[in-house]
């Protein structure tokens, strides 16, 4: 049987981080959460590393757009300053806008 470790998110475009060969999107998914007896959005920001051909898609994205993103989590750690840090990669492997800026949302 093969291991896996994925994800799949439903959110908003917050930011678009464009470079060379990648592009970073942070997007946004809300949960709700009961606060003194009311139930209140909590928003949480998700940062998804986007490559190769997903990441012309990626780059027409605008903030506020809509997306259903898919992929695969990598735990990454490097050296910062003598001290070890340790982070989650969200790496998309299937992306879709479903609706644009404005649009329904």
């Amino acid at each position: 049987m093969k291991n896996i470790a994925e994800f799949r998110l439903i959110g908003n475009v917050g930011s678009i981080d464009t470079r060379d060969n990648v592009t970073f999107l942070s997007v946004a998914a809300n949960y709700g959460r009961k606060v003194d007896g009311e139930w209140q959005d909590d928003t949480h920001w998700n940062r998804i590393t986007v490559f190769k051909k997903l990441k012309e898609k990626a780059d027409e994205l605008s903030k506020g757009d809509l997306v259903h993103v898919q992929g695969r989590v990598r735990q990454t750690s490097f050296d910062d300053n003598g001290q070890t840090r340790y982070g989650v990669d969200m790496i998309v492997d299937k992306m879709a806008k479903l609706s644009s800026q404005g649009e329904g949302g």
